[in-house]
């Protein structure tokens, strides 16, 4: 088992950058695929980007944040990363980091359901 804690959330104006963390505790980090869901206010929970285990070097982002989202973790700190560049006023939600135990080291998860761990969620408020 492991134990999410994020951090790093804040509010921005458009166009800034914030870097969210993901620090996990417990079992052998490196052997977990890891992601980020988030949710708006009104709506569901959305997969924001995702990636396999040890490595990390396969990746997945939701379309509404390629080219301005970056996913990425360190093994020997046990944290995922979600570096948000080109901020939007859509991108407001509260973000929740999410892990996996995975067998597979290209594999990367993008249902909730195949999520068993979840953080408590920051928020992050783009204003226009």
């Amino acid at each position: 088992q492991v134990q999410l804690v994020e951090s790093g959330g804040g509010a921005v104006q458009a166009g800034d950058s914030l870097r969210l963390s993901c620090a996990a505790s417990g079992d052998t980090f490196a052997d977990y695929a890891a992601g980020w869901f988030r949710q708006a206010p009104g709506k569901g929970r959305e997969i924001v980007a995702a990636l396999s285990r040890r490595t990390g070097t396969t990746t997945y982002y939701a379309e509404s944040v390629k080219g301005r989202f970056t996913i990425s973790r360190d093994n020997y700190m046990n944290t995922v990363f979600l570096q948000m560049d080109m901020l939007k006023p859509d991108d407001t939600a509260v973000y929740y980091c999410v892990a996996v135990r995975s067998y597979i080291d290209e594999r990367y998860y993008i249902r909730i359901g195949d999520y068993g761990y979840w953080g408590q969620g920051t928020q992050v408020t783009v204003s226009s």
